[in-house]
């Protein structure tokens, strides 16, 4: 059998095994490689984009060989790389358990379980603004989380999934625009904008098909995509808006300080039976996606 074809396998089973049983709680690979990250982030940073991408490709060249040596276990190996990378049922799950606190009438337990999926402070924040919040991270992540360490596992294997989580986990850890990361942070943001962008836009494609509004969510990214500060995240975002026909955007309130993010859509700000929605139609993504990774692997190894 071809390495290309037991990735294939691999791929498929360890999405299998994230849509069964979602991110372990203790000891998962990723939040290992964070501790690391963190630990040597005190000791060689410097305010400083040299330094800062220095920084940045040294894990992701580590994480991409230590992708490429599990991978030498052939499809068990992949399995196990996949399985660890991709987090899409663990993201659907948290948005179902926001959900259900919202229909509960239990705001406060919603406040308490957003910050599993968004940085933003959540005693700011009211229904509509929880339910907008998780609705734009489900969106995000659904791109950030699945499509894209599946497609680069489409692209390069082992590496690429391995490759691509470091390359996000840097992003989500010193990508921001805070002025201890400004300069530091740089280089992991525009490495995670660059690898993000097929993904995304397979990501927008695929929410307004499986959404059954492909013009709508069409109309919806060609129109405010652009206006968001991020590349990625705005067209991801503006296609669940319109695939879901809500409205998306408005003054975000980070730790680090406010931005006036621009309105992604035409309809009502989302509600909880919007949430849900969401939820479904990033699940309706993960699969699909997966599908394709699987079939253009599959196809290399013929």
């Amino acid at each position: 059998m071809r390495r290309e074809t037991g990735q294939a396998i691999g791929m498929a089973a360890g999405t299998v095994a994230d849509l069964a049983f979602g991110d372990p709680r203790r000891g998962h690979p990723v939040a290992v490689f964070g501790g690391a990250v963190a630990a040597a982030e005190k000791r060689v940073y410097r305010d400083t984009r040299p330094a800062g991408a220095g920084f940045a490709v040294f894990w992701v060249v580590a994480a991409a060989l230590a992708g490429a040596a599990a991978g030498r276990a052939g499809a068990a190996g992949t399995a196990a790389v996949t399985f660890s990378s991709v987090g899409g049922t663990t993201l659907c799950r948290i948005g179902d358990r926001i959900a259900d606190a919202l229909d509960a009438g239990d705001v406060e337990a919603a406040r308490a379980i957003l910050p599993s999926l968004v940085g933003r402070d959540p005693s700011l924040l009211d229904e509509a603004g929880i339910c907008r919040a998780a609705v734009e991270s489900i969106a995000e992540n659904t791109s950030d989380a699945t499509v894209a360490p599946l497609l680069w596992g489409a692209a390069a294997g082992d590496a690429g999934i391995a490759g691509y989580r470091a390359v996000n986990t840097l992003d989500a850890m010193i990508g921001y625009r805070s002025p201890r990361y400004r300069r530091f942070g740089w280089a992991a943001a525009r490495l995670d904008d660059a690898a993000n962008l097929g993904p995304a836009r397979v990501t927008a494609v695929l929410a307004g098909l499986l959404g059954g509004h492909p013009v709508r969510t069409a109309r919806a990214v060609r129109r405010d995509a652009a206006a968001h500060p991020s590349p990625n995240a705005g067209v991801v975002e503006a296609a669940f808006a319109g695939a879901l026909g809500i409205s998306l955007g408005g003054r975000t309130v980070y730790a680090h300080g406010a931005e006036d993010r621009p309105v992604l859509g035409d309809g009502p700000a989302p509600l909880a039976a919007d949430l849900r929605a969401a939820v479904r139609l990033s699940r309706r993504v993960q699969i699909a996606s997966a599908g394709l990774a699987v079939a253009a692997r599959w196809a290399r190894g013929r």
